[in-house]
């Protein structure tokens, strides 16, 4: 089969292109940088050089490879963590979630692609009542903190695309909080020298939950979406999601630090700001049952107690 994949050099990507040619796939993968391109061909992979965000030349390049399955896992995250300026450090990452996305479409709707899977988010995304750990069917926050609504407008955008797109099949995956190599929860990751420094507090009692996804993970169910699973979103996160007071002191001890601090709630809004205080007392975890069940799919790493200790390098 014919793929071809956007962000194949990011942290997925190098887990999920290996696996895409170990199941004998031609693999196609889109690159800003000449120096990535020659990586990517050294490795089985022919690359294409574009910048994804000039729509004409993206267009005319996915003409050319006539994929039957585009992958669209394009995002610029690198260090967006600052919750103060959260969709500020997310402005181009949304670009890929709505004009990319768009322009991947137009140009597969004229080849006869049969599917498009997009990278999606599970987490903060969802209301913040009713129980700890959400499905697919629940709603997501109608009042996300201000400077948080446009990346959430992004990815309600990106979504749609599920229902309203009838040519082809499309399926957003949201993804867990990634863990793993290249990551920020991964060897020389921010959050991973935070907690070895105790920067990292559990902040207004940590009531906050978390779902995680160790990168393996991940591409795993990618490769598996590209042949299972109806259009829809699926949640592709691990088996246990938890609290910020539960799984932070865990990494901690995975990685031989002292414990965390604790702080109240208003001196995290000093050191987070008001709108990122939710996210570590507030936020509800995903159910995988789903992507489970649709996508005969189960993780390697069924949980970050595990994942914590084998899987951070």
């Amino acid at each position: 089969m014919k793929v071809l994949v956007t962000g194949g050099t990011g942290a997925i990507g190098k887990f999920l292109l290996p696996l895409l040619l170990e199941n004998k796939h031609e693999v196609v993968a889109l690159t800003r940088s000449v120096t990535k391109a020659a990586e990517l061909e050294d490795s089985g992979v022919s690359a294409i050089i574009v910048d994804p965000l000039d729509a004409q030349k993206l267009t005319a390049m996915v003409r050319r490879a006539e994929p039957e399955v585009i992958i669209h896992e394009l995002s610029a995250l690198s260090g967006a963590d600052n919750f103060r300026k959260f969709d500020q450090e997310f402005a181009l990452t949304n670009r890929f979630r709505t004009e990319v996305t768009d322009t991947l479409l137009a140009a597969a709707r004229t080849i006869g692609t049969r599917r498009l899977i997009a990278q999606s988010y599970c987490g903060w995304p969802y209301a913040k009542k009713g129980g700890p750990v959400k499905t697919e069917e629940d709603p997501l926050d109608p009042k996300p903190p201000e400077n948080f609504t446009k990346t959430l407008a992004a990815i309600r955008y990106l979504e749609a695309k599920v229902s309203n797109t009838k040519f082809l099949d499309v399926l957003a995956l949201r993804y867990g909080m990634f863990y793993g190599p290249g990551t920020a929860i991964g060897k020389g990751g921010k959050i991973l020298k935070m907690t070895r420094q105790r920067r990292f507090p559990v902040m207004g009692g940590g009531g906050g939950v978390w779902s995680f996804i160790h990168l393996l993970d991940a591409a795993r169910a990618t490769v598996a979406a590209m042949s299972r699973g109806a259009p829809g979103i699926y949640n592709i996160v691990d088996d246990e999601p938890a609290k910020v007071a539960t799984w932070l002191p865990a990494l901690a001890k995975a990685v031989e630090a002292k414990p965390p601090y604790k702080i109240p709630y208003w001196l995290g809004e000093i050191v987070i700001g008001k709108a990122g205080m939710p996210i570590m007392t507030q936020i509800r975890g995903g159910s995988n049952a789903k992507a489970k069940r649709e996508l005969n799919w189960a993780p390697v790493y069924p949980s970050w107690r595990i994942g914590f200790v084998d899987g951070l390098e």
